[in-house]
């Protein structure tokens, strides 16, 4: 799954049908798969949207 949403985030002219499969055989339900889509996408246009428009993301805080 992660390396589905890698490349999706880094390369998504080079996805292919296969990458699809490749969940599918991992188990993933087409559900399943359409929400590791659509989240993938929606962080990547949510950063876009801040970057484009110059918003400072609040620091992360840890428990240490």
């Amino acid at each position: 799954m992660l390396e589905y949403a890698e490349k999706l985030t880094l390369r998504p002219r080079d996805m292919e049908q296969a990458d699809v499969v490749a969940l599918r055989e991992k188990g993933f339900s087409d559900s399943a798969i359409l929400d590791i889509n659509q989240v993938t996408g929606y962080y990547a246009f949510a950063n876009r949207l801040a970057d484009g428009l110059g918003i400072e993301l609040e620091p992360i805080h840890t428990n240490k």
